[in-house]
């Protein structure tokens, strides 16, 4: 059987390589590309070296959605693995019902992000209607209103992650600790963490990245409003690329920025609970 892997496995390999350089590897290299040309379609391309990258830190809307989004990625991060963990310790405890409570947590993850836009929008503006205020009446209250929908939605699936990871923990270990003395608090920080770290690692880079890549959500909560000033991102591209007769090589060089800055980030993420996972 193995043999039989061995000897055919280019039929196996092929056709998702072939797909790969076509949907993504091919596409990636033409917007590289294009992001130092002038255009409005690809046929029409014109080189023109370094500046659209030099018109991208003049545009003041791109400084403040990067500072935007690096704020709203930190407390969101925060927020969803604290909150995560902690219900994920609460529902591996032997209390009744903890399977519904699961998969009440976790069925925000299967709406989609206009949905829950949209959903949040009208309840957290009716709450704020009580003082004749609305989610775009400043950054604030959008930014507040952001993190709500970012957490009610990923808090629960990453409770998924975090319930697998203190399942796979041996129970003797525990009960060791517990033995010899240990406090609750010092089970959880001396047993209970260096063994989730994997979770931790899983988590955390999806809430970064997730955090970054917010599109959708801030579409149909606040639209980047008021003044753009909740624009975050993905929208700022978008806007620049799609909204602005002239800027679409602009356009590509943020988007070629932001594919470079979320990976950077991602990788050293990675790296760094990583390094917590070896020295546990």
């Amino acid at each position: 059987m193995q043999r039989n892997i061995k000897k055919y496995w280019p039929i196996f390999l092929l056709p998702t390589l072939v797909a790969f350089i076509l949907f993504f590897i091919a596409p990636f290299i033409i917007g590289v590309y294009l992001s130092f040309c002038k255009f409005t379609t690809i046929t029409d391309a014109t080189f023109v070296g370094l500046i659209n990258y030099t018109k991208i830190f003049t545009d003041a809307t791109f400084v403040h959605s990067l500072w935007f989004t690096a704020l709203f990625t930190i407390v969101t991060v925060i927020f969803i693995n604290v909150i995560g963990f902690a219900v994920a310790m609460l529902l591996t405890k032997p209390i009744r019902g903890k399977n519904i409570f699961r998969t009440v947590f976790f069925m925000p993850n299967l709406i989609g992000g206009i949905i829950l836009g949209y959903v949040w929008q009208l309840l957290l503006n009716g709450i704020l209607m009580r003082w004749s205020r609305t989610l775009t009446y400043s950054e604030e209250y959008g930014f507040i209103g952001l993190v709500i929908l970012m957490c009610w939605q990923q808090i629960g699936y990453m409770m998924v992650i975090y319930i697998a990871g203190i399942q796979n923990i041996p129970g003797d270990l525990i009960e060791a600790a517990q033995i010899d003395g240990a406090s609750k608090v010092q089970v959880l920080k001396k047993v209970i963490l260096p063994m989730v770290m994997p979770s931790i690692t899983i988590c955390t880079f999806l809430t970064v990245t997730n955090g970054f890549k917010l599109y959708d959500q801030n579409l149909a909560l606040t639209n980047g409003e008021p003044s753009k000033m909740t624009e975050m991102l993905a929208m700022n591209i978008t806007n620049t690329f799609y909204g602005r007769t002239g800027y679409e090589g602009v356009g590509q060089a943020k988007a070629v920025i932001f594919f470079l800055m979320v990976g950077v980030i991602a990788v050293v993420q990675n790296k760094l609970t990583r390094s917590k996972e070896v020295q546990q």
